[in-house]
């Protein structure tokens, strides 16, 4: 069986929060790496159009640990609907994924 990887994609409204996701993730060894990047979203929520900054959290990971990561996410996130997306990897390089594989569970 082939292994396979993935960025799975969320977002929190304050840096404290965002670290803190990051550091749970990587100490439970559920991701390998968090990028945490400050970006401004504009989306709809409740009938109204809102703006506001947010941290875009990039969770590289083994897809088999999807299901634990999200189950983190959605128990440890303020917002009620948070957005978690799971991108598969479709190549990366060999060395890299093998990090990922030795950082993981």
């Amino acid at each position: 069986m082939t292994k396979s990887y993935d960025i799975i994609l969320t977002t929190t409204g304050s840096k404290e929060e965002a670290d803190r996701l990051a550091e749970m993730l990587v100490s439970r060894q559920l991701a390998a790496c968090v990028q945490v990047i400050n970006i401004g979203s504009t989306y709809m929520w409740q009938g109204k159009i809102t703006q506001e900054a947010e941290f875009l959290l990039l969770i590289k990971t083994a897809s088999h640990l999807y299901s634990e990561v999200e189950k983190i996410i959605v128990e440890n996130h303020s917002y009620e609907i948070p957005e978690i997306i799971q991108i598969p990897i479709v190549q990366g390089l060999p060395a890299y994924l093998a990090w990922i594989d030795e950082n993981t569970k």
